[in-house]
């Protein structure tokens, strides 16, 4: 056992030893504990790992010397965005009041060391400790404890709801990301066409088998082209910046990412994903976090009622207490010890209505938690249409982008062969470079539509991450006039 502090030690201590040591080993074990221990009740171990990747490496610097494929890019933003940081703390302030409110089954124990000295010359000098343990008090203490572990159970819910919603958007950004290059490209492909497109018309127009319509409509629509090209490139400039600020970045620094892989839309059915939507729905409000928090805001609520109807009740304390003074040179010491019961009488009404505010409060957040049992319903529903849609599209720009291929060389063909007008082919070549568009898009979006079915079911995680393709493209962006 650790001495007592001696400047709080009385000069003598007839009579009292043994309760003086007592209090003092409790003072000093106390004053040892709050040095030696962030965390004496542990209450960390009830909190939620940090926002990171289970197999990436936690909170890693940012990479500067490889491109960052969707894992690295997830983790970054899990570690650096801002949200999770403020969830994180959140959750670390409410096992800090878990530990508040478990304090309250210890006792308490005080010092008091006074002295003056009065003309002539008359000094006076009091130490004193007391100590007060709570008995009993009719449940108060333990609703009130409950209530704190079910806010951190909140708590720990909604880092992991904020962080699946993060998550969601990470993935989101990452592919539009993706998205704005394709298109970028297959723009630069389309401008390309169209340029050898006005440079066919204005070999016609010279040799004279062309009319000067013909010549002008194939110029306009080459300046068109390229007015799209350029409105492409700085959609993929925002859509960078826009990922580079989810990452915690500033929008203007630049994120290496992984190319993607050119591939054609493919006919192949996207994996299994039809499944009863009622087991769906039941599913997600099994797992879902943010519904989970509202359950045990629910029963947070509860604990505070009863909280409040115990707080009127009469308490039971266990005190103690012990002193020495010296006045004129004469010792005297004294020491006490028994049991006190407070009943509390008349308090202008206030128990009252601190009842009847925690029932409120309680109703209140029992409709909350049906409004999202609710939403969780239609985020599924929603989410699992979103994707059968998604699905359908990325079949069907397969058929789209091959036939707008074929269609617009031969449109092309017959016009250098003087078997066609100008206007079949930009209507053609327009009819492909909207089939790219579409192609692109219709690849990403479907892999966006299964993460946020993930995301309503509440199982978007490290898991998942692997079943997402890494590196892909939304389509088949190839330039048809190359030789």
């Amino acid at each position: 056992m650790r001495a007592c502090p001696k400047h709080i030690v009385p000069m003598t201590l007839p009579g009292h030893s043994a309760a003086w040591l007592v209090i003092c080993a409790l003072l000093w074990g106390d004053v040892a504990m709050a040095v030696e221990a962030s965390d004496p009740f542990s209450t960390g171990a009830a909190l939620p790992s940090r926002p990171a990747l289970h197999h990436a490496e936690p909170c890693a610097n940012l990479p500067s010397n490889r491109a960052l494929d969707l894992a690295d890019v997830v983790n970054i933003a899990l570690c650096n965005n801002p949200q999770t940081r403020e969830v994180w703390a959140n959750s670390q302030a409410q096992a800090a009041q878990v530990g508040v409110s478990q304090a309250s089954y210890l006792p308490g124990v005080s010092a008091s060391v006074s002295g003056n000295r009065s003309t002539p010359g008359t000094s006076q000098r009091s130490v004193g400790v007391s100590l007060s343990y709570l008995l009993y008090d009719f449940g108060a203490r333990a609703a009130n404890l409950d209530y704190a572990r079910q806010l951190l159970a909140a708590a720990s819910a909604t880092q992991d709801s904020t962080v699946q919603a993060l998550f969601l958007t990470v993935v989101q950004a990452y592919y539009q990301t993706h998205a704005t290059q394709a298109a970028f490209e297959a723009a630069g492909v389309s401008e390309h066409a169209a340029q050898q497109s006005f440079a066919a018309a204005k070999a016609r127009y010279q040799a004279g088998s062309a009319t000067p319509a013909d010549k002008f409509a194939a110029q306009t629509a080459y300046s068109q082209a390229t007015l799209n090209r350029m409105t492409a490139d700085g959609a993929m400039k925002i859509a960078r910046g826009n990922l580079a600020n989810i990452l915690g970045l500033d929008a203007h620094q630049s994120v290496n990412l992984a190319a993607h892989l050119p591939a054609s839309p493919t006919k192949e059915t996207p994996g299994d994903f039809e499944q009863n939507i009622a087991v769906l729905i039941e599913q997600a409000r099994q797992h879902r976090p943010d519904l989970q928090a509202a359950a045990a805001l629910v029963k947070a609520a509860e604990s505070s009622t009863e909280a409040a109807r115990a707080a009127g009740k009469p308490s039971v304390s266990l005190v103690a207490a012990t002193s020495q003074n010296n006045s004129a040179g004469i010792n005297t010491h004294g020491s006490s010890l028994g049991v006190s019961l407070s009943v509390p009488l008349f308090s202008g009404y206030a128990p009252t209505y601190r009842i009847r505010a925690a029932e409120a409060q309680t109703e209140t957040r029992q409709a909350q938690f049906e409004r999202l049992r609710l939403q969780v319903a239609l985020d599924v529903w929603t989410a699992y249409q979103n994707l059968i849609t998604a699905t359908q599209n990325r079949l069907t720009t397969a058929d789209l982008l091959s036939s707008a291929e074929q269609s617009e060389r031969v449109a092309l063909g017959r016009y250098k062969a003087g078997a066609g007008i100008m206007l079949d082919v930009l209507n053609a070549q327009n009819a492909l470079a909207s089939a790219r568009q579409q192609g692109v898009q219709a690849s990403f979006n479907w892999n966006i539509s299964r993460a946020a079915l993930a995301q309503a079911m509440g199982s978007l995680d490290a898991d998942f991450l692997q079943t997402l393709p890494a590196r892909t493209s939304g389509g088949n962006v190839r330039n048809t006039h190359q030789p």
